[in-house]
């Protein structure tokens, strides 16, 4: 696949947050309170001086993560299919060329994730860039070309759903974040958020 190598102005940022959070009892994830706000506005914060557009990916609660002044995209599918479900309705929903996913509930992503990303895809000639934490990939924190949908569309009709193994159908370049651990730190249980609270970023 040829797609001509994405700008900034070619990227939209999008945040996934339209998870069904069962193990913090169902709550919405994006909407829990850290360190005195909302994760979604960490990431927000953190997402919006990389790129010059952002959306929501949300299954609930959209009213309120309409109030943050962003488009704000459901899944097409009922039943939170996944991290691909809201990619899949990203990718439709985008008037970019480009994405670059993060998670919601991760309070501190990286401040040049986009960079090193877009660094990897050119230098690795991959189809799409994927971060590690220098141990295992880290399958949200992405940038994916949206001349992938049709692909993703065929791969989510056969039934599946893991973003590793769609990733698998593709030449993926691996951005090396190791020396940032901290942006993969995210919640999933409210003692995760307790631990993270208390410390550092």
């Amino acid at each position: 696949m040829q797609t001509p190598f994405p700008t900034r102005a070619a990227i939209t940022g999008v945040i996934l947050a339209g998870g069904r959070s069962s193990r913090l009892g169902g709550l919405d994830k994006g909407l829990r309170p850290f360190a005195g706000r909302p994760l979604v506005e960490w990431v927000i914060a953190a997402l919006a001086p990389q790129v010059d557009t952002l959306l929501i990916s949300a299954n609930r609660n959209l009213e309120r993560y309409a109030g943050y002044g962003l488009p704000v995209v459901a899944d097409l599918d009922p039943g939170f299919q996944g991290p691909l479900a809201g990619v899949r309705s990203a990718m439709r929903a985008a008037t970019t060329a480009w994405l670059v996913t993060l998670p919601c509930d991760g309070p501190y992503p990286a401040p040049d994730l986009v960079a090193r990303l877009l660094l990897a895809l050119r230098t690795q000639a991959g189809d799409l860039a994927v971060a590690t934490d220098g141990r295992r990939l880290q399958p949200v924190h992405a940038l994916l070309p949206v001349a992938l949908a049709a692909d993703l569309e065929t791969f989510l009709a056969a039934g599946e759903r893991k973003l590793t193994r769609w990733y698998d159908r593709h030449r993926v370049a691996l951005a090396d974040l190791s020396d940032r651990p901290d942006c993969f730190a995210n919640i999933n249980t409210p003692d995760d958020a307790w631990a993270l609270e208390r410390r550092p970023p």
